[in-house]
């Protein structure tokens, strides 16, 4: 899979961008805050369905603007399906898939498939677990389209729950959110029990690629005792685990267990690698995350784009070398650089140079 066509309109720095790409590896050159990250996040978008940089849509639209558009084509083995998403600042985005408006931004789920490196990753090893949970959810909803519905009404019963406990709310306005909140936790817990399990061999293998010997771990650490890849399971856990803290829960105004107070372990050595590791080790591991959810998803049928956006410049020649071999393997790679020089000799590509919110080809 490979976007051929990437149009912008009022998107971030961009008025205009009209931007026909290919299967291949196309490489975008700049100084730092001239546009290059904002095409990196809006092929993103495509894949998340929300931007992997900020929370809101408001800064996706350009200053002044009402909204802003994105519109691609994307070819999939022998078809090619165009996509426009109309991000709307504090209503529901509209989209159209093959000229057809679609009743919900949901439907496009999958569709496009990305992984994407950034300098932020080093957050996923140093950050708060929440980095971690969305790390997980991301690449959840690209393997299974489905599960973005799950996770949103997770979070919107987890929202709901809060409210009424911090207003103390009696049971009976209670029980019909504690019966969403189970129902959509247990199946998110399981989604995130059953990724961890599948990404355990490419982690430790992508880590000894680009640095030592090292024995990596990848764990999952949940606030229900005893959850597992079975949803029925996890429901008559979470249940009696809810009843059990429900006390402590109206003390507190908040909801203490469920998906949402979980954490992805990473361990090094059987140390854990936040507070543990070095600089260096640190960027092994976010990278080897990466590297692992690329190789999952080949591995299962899909030709993820892969995105290197400005990591080259935080990397040691060692490290620079193993990720940009990675390109060789993707069906379209897009890559950013302030800095021609931080890019390894063995990549090539397309060159365009990024100034002011335009793209020219080199």
């Amino acid at each position: 899979m490979f976007i051929n066509q990437l149009d912008l309109t009022d998107f971030r720095s961009y008025s205009t961008l009209e931007l026909p790409l290919n299967n291949n590896t196309h490489i975008f050159l700049g100084e730092n805050g001239e546009g290059k990250t904002n095409i990196i996040e809006a092929v993103m978008f495509l894949a998340l369905l929300s931007s992997h940089r900020t929370s809101t849509t408001t800064p996706l639209i350009k200053l002044g603007k009402e909204r802003a558009y994105i519109r691609t084509k994307i070819t999939e083995e022998n078809r090619t399906i165009s996509i426009e998403i109309e991000i709307n600042n504090g209503r529901a985005n509209r989209v159209k898939v093959n000229q057809n408006p679609v009743r919900s931004q949901r439907e496009i789920a999958g569709i496009v498939k990305a992984i994407c490196f950034s300098p932020e990753d080093l957050d996923l090893v140093r950050g708060d677990p929440s980095e971690r949970r969305t790390f997980l959810d991301h690449l959840i909803v690209q393997k299974n389209p489905r599960l973005s519905a799950v996770i949103t009404d997770f979070d919107r019963a987890l929202k709901q729950r809060n409210s009424l406990l911090k207003a103390r709310a009696p049971q009976s306005s209670l029980e019909p959110w504690d019966g969403h909140l189970i129902n959509f936790g247990s199946e998110l817990l399981a989604a995130r029990l059953n990724m961890v399990e599948s990404l355990i061999p490419y982690f430790q293998s992508s880590y000894n690629s680009i640095s030592s010997k090292k024995k990596v771990g990848l764990g999952y650490k949940s606030s229900i005792e005893g959850a597992t890849t079975n949803t029925e399971s996890n429901r008559t856990l979470f249940t009696e685990s809810l009843s059990k803290i429900r006390n402590q829960e109206r003390e507190r105004g908040l909801s203490l267990i469920g998906p949402h107070r979980d954490d992805l372990l990473l361990n090094l050595e059987d140390q854990p690698v936040k507070g543990y590791a070095s600089h260096g080790e640190s960027w092994s591991v976010a990278l080897s995350l990466r590297l692992a959810s690329f190789y999952l998803m080949r591995a299962e049928g899909a030709k993820p784009i892969l995105i290197l956006d400005d990591v080259f410049s935080e990397l040691d020649e060692r490290r620079r070398e193993s990720l940009a071999k990675i390109t060789q393997e993707a069906e379209q790679s897009l890559i950013t650089v302030a800095v021609a020089n931080d890019l390894p000799k063995d990549i090539v590509g397309e060159r365009y140079l990024v100034t002011s919110g335009k793209v020219s080809k080199l």
